[in-house]
């Protein structure tokens, strides 16, 4: 936030500099009140174009194997172009490089999801999909998967158009290699922790 700052305050200083050099070679014929204009123009115009540019810029950064998922389209009334172009402020992203495959039921896995918004941190929280039955759920505080497959502390929710995060979790899915590994008595797919909510 406070590169973008600086960089918005360099561009307003740097057309208020161009209007003020033309206005010293022009003369009056260019007014007195173009050189803080030419400012704020460069100061909204750099901020109108962070906005847009910012989910460009941020998915663009990440790593090979996080995937984006969902993303929101939104219209602000104290952006009222939005309306007409509205802007990304929120998307989430999935861990696809390490899935993690219930021992017993290869159809069952947990998924790590990372949540940007526009101004907040990075918020993470797992995510358990039964591809086979079309439905998931977020493992927050309490909620579990045994090790025979039963979810214990939440409730499933089901999906009706499997949409880019199901597709993603399914066997295939999104270049995934699938592993299916052997039952241990040491195995078994848990968590108790993030309880943070992906919106």
């Amino acid at each position: 936030m406070a590169l973008e700052l600086v960089a918005a305050i360099i561009a307003a200083i740097t057309l208020g500099l161009i209007a003020w050099a033309l206005r010293r070679h022009l003369g009056e014929r260019m007014p007195k009140w173009s050189v803080p204009l030419a400012a704020g123009l460069g100061l909204i115009g750099f901020t109108v174009w962070s906005e847009y540019d910012w989910f460009g810029r941020v998915s663009g950064k990440l790593p090979p194997g996080i995937e984006v998922v969902w993303h929101a389209d939104e219209a602000q009334p104290l952006r009222p172009w939005t309306y007409l172009a509205p802007i990304t402020t929120r998307f989430t992203a999935i861990d696809a490089r390490q899935p993690v495959v219930h021992p017993t039921i290869a159809s069952l896995r947990i998924v790590q999801l990372y949540n940007f918004a526009r101004w907040r941190p990075v918020e993470d929280a797992m995510m358990a999909v039964d591809c086979a039955g079309d439905r998931r759920v977020m493992l927050v505080q309490g909620a579990e998967i045994t090790a025979e497959g039963q979810l214990v502390g939440a409730e499933w929710q089901s999906v009706t158009v499997p949409d880019d995060l199901q597709k993603a979790a399914m066997p295939g899915g999104s270049g995934w290699l699938i592993r299916q590994e052997s039952a241990s008595s040491s195995s078994r797919t848990r968590t108790t922790s993030p309880s943070r909510s992906i919106s």
